[in-house]
């Protein structure tokens, strides 16, 4: 297990919530901090409908590379917030049925108010600046969908991840 993947294979969010949760037990006995009281676990799935269509599936394409980055970013961007905390980010790749599993955001906390602004806040971010691409298939067709828009280093964009996360 690692902390942040990209991968084709099914998402196992419960060994995601134990790996993050081990991590920060870890994190804290070495630090003598509180350990995990909060485990946080998010986890996205294909929508049957979207904007009014009925949708079948959904193709996600990501070069893992660029995509593990930008979710260590993530990572990092969290902790500068909510220090302490310990996050995991798997997302699947290829195409997925109505109901699969796409992404699993694991975080662990001392205290569930972190564990939860800190996941809110890294799915504000993978939605920002993840380099992952969707095709959306609906009907007899498919399309991609407009995604990823805004620069890393835009604070704007930053501020704003912040602020959804803490609503």
């Amino acid at each position: 297990m690692t902390s942040f993947a990209i991968t084709a294979d099914p998402l196992d969010a419960a060994g995601i919530s134990a790996f993050a949760q081990a991590r920060h037990a870890t994190l804290a006995e070495d630090t003598d901090a509180e350990g995990p009281g909060a485990i946080v676990v998010f986890v996205g799935t294909v929508r049957g409908r979207h904007q009014g269509h009925r949708v079948t599936a959904l193709t996600y394409e990501a070069y893992a590379p660029l995509a593990v980055a930008s979710f260590e970013r993530i990572a990092r961007e969290a902790e500068d917030r909510v220090p302490g905390i310990v996050l995991c980010l798997h997302h699947r790749i290829g195409t997925l049925a109505v109901g699969e599993t796409s992404i699993v955001i694991a975080t662990a906390a001392a205290h569930r108010v972190d564990a939860y602004a800190a996941s809110r806040f890294a799915i504000e971010r993978v939605k920002q600046i993840a380099p992952i691409w969707k095709r959306e298939h609906v009907g007899d067709g498919a399309s991609w969908v407009d995604g990823t828009a805004v620069d890393p280093d835009d604070p704007g964009a930053l501020a704003d991840a912040w602020t959804r996360a803490c609503r």
